[in-house]
Order: structure tokens, then sequence, then C-alpha cells
């Protein structure tokens, strides 16, 4: 394909992957309300105990039709994850060796059950953090939050993208060593720095600076970069024993 072809796919493709966000957006706009209860089921769990109801607060008349189409906006861009990585995918595509494409197909389904488990963790996590963080501010016969619903849909939007890159890394680590970046003897040498590294990117990564957040991240992550050394070393036997490099040796 020539240049001028080449962007008219992509041109094609951008098209597409922007009508699919707005069609799920809309969808999600007229299915605010459940994912509104969804989303704010972690806050209510940290206030059942209490006197208190499950209830945001908005300081004008506008703000709710903002949130309500900030939230569409959300939500259609998550949903149409897989469509996206899919026309990504095929513009690529054509451009790899069989190999690599076997690999590319591993690595988008891998990195899309990778994200929504880190997603969903963080989901789990919000209530504590929250419970930590409101208990940081004071006595709670002195001190009473007025939760904004903007701030709060924000800050668990940080907390679940946050995760979900997070649980991105072994994958980049196995591909820096497929393609030979990286050495798997330098990651098993680097281990304590791995961890105070991972520790200073986990308290980047969470919005709160919460240390729930910062140990049910932390541990995973470095659990993972344990099997991507053990993936790594798994993928370099593999190809020392294969017959291409015993005819090369």
């Amino acid at each position: 394909m020539s240049l001028m072809e080449h962007l008219r796919e992509l041109r094609n493709r951008l098209i597409k992957v922007v009508a699919c966000i707005a069609v799920l957006s809309v969808a999600a706009y007229f299915l605010y309300d459940p994912i509104f209860r969804f989303f704010t089921h972690p806050y209510c769990q940290t206030i059942e105990d209490t006197s208190r109801e499950c209830r945001f607060y908005l300081t004008d008349f506008v703000s709710g039709f903002t949130l309500r189409m900030k939230v569409a906006a959300y939500i259609g861009l998550i949903a149409s994850l897989p469509v996206i990585l899919w026309h990504l995918w095929q513009f690529i595509m054509p451009g790899l060796y069989k190999n690599e494409r076997r690999y590319a197909v591993s690595f988008v389904a891998s990195s899309l059950f990778l994200f929504a488990l880190g997603a969903a963790l963080a989901y789990l996590t919000i209530p504590e953090a929250i419970k930590w963080l409101t208990d940081a501010a004071g006595p709670a016969q002195r001190i009473t939050e007025i939760p904004s619903p903007d701030r709060y849909f924000w800050f668990s939007a940080l907390m679940m993208v946050g995760f979900g890159i997070g649980f991105e890394f072994p994958l980049l680590l196995v591909a820096l060593q497929l393609v030979g970046v990286l050495d798997n003897r330098t990651l098993r040498r680097l281990r304590r720095h791995a961890a105070v590294v991972i520790t200073i990117a986990v308290a980047i990564l969470t919005p709160g600076g919460d240390p729930i957040s910062l140990i049910v991240l932390s541990v995973p992550m470095y659990l993972f970069y344990e099997v991507a050394i053990l993936v790594g070393w798994l993928a370099q036997r593999r190809r020392s024993s294969s017959p291409s490099a015993a005819a090369r040796s």
C-alpha cells in the first residue's frame, strides 16, 4: 500500500472508532442510573455503619448534567477499548511476520484481561481507601465531609485506571525481554531495586496516596515482576533449544 492508502485506511478506522465511542456513550447516557449506583456502591459501603445517608451534593444546577455527560463519555471510551485495540491490530497486522502476529494476539488479549483485573481490584479497594482518607482528616465528631459526585467519580476513575495500568507491568517486561532490550539476568539481579521503584511508581499512580492502595497494588506488581522473570527465562530457554539456534551454534 502507498502512503496515501495507509492514511485513508487510518482515517476510516478512526472514524469507526469514534462512531463506536459515540454510540456507546449515548447508551451509557440512558443507562446512567444503574451505572451511577454501581460506581457509588463503594462509597455507600464506607458509611453503612453510620447514621448518615449515602448522598452526594451538587453546588449548582448545571453540575448534574455535566456529571452525566462526563460519566457517559468515560464509559463509552472504556467500553470501546476492545474495538480500539482490534482496529489497531488490523492496521498494524499487515506489517508483521507470522510469529509476530501470534505474539500480538496473545499480548492484546492479555492486556485487556490484566487491565480489567486491575480495575476490578481497584473497585474493591476503594471503600477501604476512602475509610482511611476520611479517618486521617480527624475525629468524625469534629469533621464531616460533603462529597461531590464529580470529585468522587474522578477519584474512582483514577484509581481504576491506575490499577489497570499497573497490571500491564508484566506485559511490558516480557515484551522487552522478547525483543532483546532487557536481559533476564539483569532483571534477576535488580530485584531489590525493582521493589523500591515499584513502590514509588504505585505512590504516583494511586490518587489518594493512602497505604491501603499502596499495599494492594505494590504486592501484585512485584509478584508480576517475578512472573515476568520466569516467563522471560522460559522464552529464552525455548529459543536456545530451538533447531535454528542449534544450527547456528
